[in-house]
């Protein structure tokens, strides 16, 4: 992570800043702490420069961090895994800001790039509603593929 000389502001690549890697609506509204460790950072940086910034550069138009780092507590508090790759700061929900749609963009980092988990995150057949990425090393990651489908409130995944 990186401070520019400009604007003083903490940066984890080129187009998401710190602020926006721990923005949550929910810790704030519940006053969560929601700081992560030098350890978590580096993982952060790390999905960051191999999925968001190449994903970004193919759709060149700005794409949403919906939900990047969670504390324990606040993965507890929108009732998160307990494994879920956000405590550890390896995985990113993002949804398109821009002409490509989630579908197109869940498609690219298929085909093009490394990651450890993808998943359709509900939406319909053309589109997921956001989609989850999470990325650990070259070494490490599965290239496991999911979709999630809720019914009668209790969530389902698929293998694809």
């Amino acid at each position: 992570m990186e401070v520019t000389k400009k604007s003083k502001k903490k940066i984890l690549s080129k187009h998401i800043s710190y602020k926006e890697a721990v923005r949550s609506e929910t810790a704030t509204r519940l006053n969560i702490s929601n700081i992560p460790n030098e350890d978590i950072l580096k993982n952060m940086v790390l999905v960051a420069e191999e999925v968001f910034e190449p994903l970004r550069e193919w759709a060149k138009h700005p794409i949403r961090v919906n939900s990047f780092y969670r504390s324990p507590k606040l993965n507890a508090e929108v009732r998160g895994s307990l494994k879920s790759s956000h405590l550890s700061g390896q995985a990113i929900d993002i949804s398109t800001l821009g002409e490509k749609s989630n579908g197109e963009l869940f498609d690219y980092i298929r085909q093009n790039l490394d990651y450890d988990q993808l998943i359709w995150e509900f939406g319909n057949d053309e589109n997921p509603r956001w989609i989850h990425v999470s990325y650990k090393s070259k070494k490490e990651n599965r290239k496991d593929v999911l979709k999630a489908r809720s019914r009668g409130g209790r969530v389902t995944y698929f293998r694809m």
